[in-house]
């Protein structure tokens, strides 16, 4: 992907503000093959952008921007997996949760995210919702100045907390602030209406939720009634069959897309 040559055009046509537009083609060829296009964009009349760094995603494992990293095919199994099993029935919000601390979910959430936005006419939103130890915004290296929690509990705008990190189609939402009692904020009506119009604004559009694990805080619990499915992380040779028997038993079963078997070696 041609990323910088697309961000720095855009740059120098808007400065930092993006109206993004679905559909529309970059400068090119008739085709828009001079370079990847920026196209099915989510519209938002503001979004702050950071500069896209390469190294700064290989050092924190973000891999699946590098089309040859040996870690890149998984997450597209693991994308092409939730696609066969949501696509046609507009089950577009998934929540990506680990069963205990150090499961590796967010990594997780990170690399499927950059993995769907690699897609031809996929675009997605990645939403931490960790809001006590978000780690989102750090795995694309800048600062979160505002995000989720800012909306729940001062009512920021969400055309506020975007942030596009410079990779086509792809844009995040950070935690924001830090929030103690982030179980009743993340099962609250509004958090709920939230996934709605995150939901129903694009249809072509995967919202993935990072959220804490399952069995360490009542965080998942509390927010998996709002999303359509659920991708739960366990770590070989630490999570227990029992801990992944328990996690698995809290949920509605239609819900679980599968397991991700985090640390395999080979």
């Amino acid at each position: 992907m041609k990323i910088q040559a697309t961000l720095d055009k855009a740059k120098a046509n808007r400065g930092n503000m993006f109206a993004e537009t679905p559909g529309q083609k970059a400068a090119g060829g008739e085709d828009g093959s001079a370079f990847d296009a920026v196209v099915n964009l989510p519209e938002y009349s503001k979004s702050r952008h950071v500069r896209f760094v390469p190294d700064v995603l290989e050092k924190n494992r973000c891999v699946s921007i590098f089309p040859d990293a040996e870690a890149t095919n998984s997450y597209k199994m693991l994308k092409k997996q939730i696609q066969q099993k949501t696509e046609g029935d507009r089950k577009n919000t998934i929540m990506i949760t680990g069963v205990r601390e150090g499961d590796g979910s967010s990594l997780t959430s990170a690399n499927l995210a950059v993995t769907f936005a690699r897609e031809l006419h996929q675009t997605v939103l990645l939403v931490d919702c960790d809001l006590r130890s978000q780690k989102i915004h750090k795995c694309f290296g800048y600062e979160s100045r505002m995000g989720l929690a800012d909306y729940l509990t001062d009512n920021k705008a969400l055309s506020e907390l975007i942030v596009w990190p410079g990779i086509e189609k792809l844009t995040v939402i950070s935690g924001g602030q830090d929030l103690p009692d982030s179980t009743e904020f993340l099962g609250s009506k509004r958090m709920g209406h939230l996934v709605d119009e995150m939901k129903n604004r694009y249809e072509e559009r995967y919202v993935l939720f990072d959220v804490p694990p399952v069995l360490d805080r009542a965080d998942a619990l509390a927010f998996s009634p709002f999303v359509d499915g659920i991708v739960m992380v366990v770590s070989v040779g630490k999570t227990s069959r029992r801990d992944i028997k328990r996690a698995l038993g809290l949920f509605d079963r239609e819900k679980i897309i599968g397991l991700v078997l985090n640390r395999i070696t080979h």
